[in-house]
């Protein structure tokens, strides 16, 4: 199973959906975690230490730091990227699908843009 870790402003409607319709869904809150406003490059970094893909709704700084530690061959765990417009029906559809239907390794120093 895909583990994440959700952004501390992600849209909550989109996570309590996705549980519903993934019962072992293996995912952390940045604020359960103790992350709590911390930088985006502490939160990729933990994330990669802890082998959890990201999922955010910020288009503008995390792609950045994340190629950033990919290129530089930091670990990166990966980056699903949800744009704040997509419908939330739509969100959890997509995230559902990557999460029956792919292997974390398969995310691994990757960035996904959605909606695929």
């Amino acid at each position: 199973m895909i583990r994440l870790l959700i952004d501390e402003n992600f849209n909550h409607d989109v996570l309590r959906g996705l549980r519903l319709r993934v019962p072992d869904l293996d995912a952390i809150t940045a604020q359960a975690a103790g992350l709590k406003s911390v930088s985006d490059i502490d939160l990729l970094a933990w994330a990669a230490a802890h082998q959890r893909i990201l999922v955010t709704h910020d288009l503008n700084t995390v792609p950045k730091f994340a190629y950033q530690r990919a290129n530089a061959g930091e670990a990166l765990g990966g980056v699903f990227i949800v744009p704040v417009g997509l419908p939330i029906a739509e969100a959890i559809d997509q995230l559902v699908l990557l999460l029956t239907c792919s292997h974390e390794r398969e995310w691994v120093n990757r960035v996904l843009y959605l909606p695929l």
